[in-house]
């Protein structure tokens, strides 16, 4: 990696730091969260993880699932079936905020 792509790296980790602590420091984080929550309810995202958890613990019994399996597998099922409007509205807010407090 030469010495350009390293600085740009730090400026970048030094921007998402900021904007982390500015997010924490309005609670606004919170809010967000509360956002998504509500959004991903709405959509039924949770009650489709939920059902394909359900389906899971049939399909390879209860006896023969660790919950680090379970986990693993609800956690890439989660992050790949997120809706993509539910995304671009967070991405968004978190650009609106960005832009608001001139991080």
């Amino acid at each position: 990696m030469n010495q350009q792509s390293r600085l740009a790296g730090d400026f970048i980790n030094q921007r998402t730091n900021l904007l982390a602590q500015k997010l924490r420091e309005t609670g606004e984080d919170s809010r967000l969260e509360e956002y998504l929550r509500q959004k991903l309810i709405e959509c039924r995202w949770r009650d489709d993880l939920k059902d394909y958890c359900k389906e899971v613990i049939r399909q390879k019994g209860l006896e023969k699932i660790t919950i680090e399996e379970l986990t693993d597998m609800l956690y890439v099922r989660g992050q790949a079936t997120i809706p993509n409007k539910v995304k671009e509205d967070l991405l968004s807010r978190l650009r609106q905020f960005f832009d608001e407090n001139q991080i």
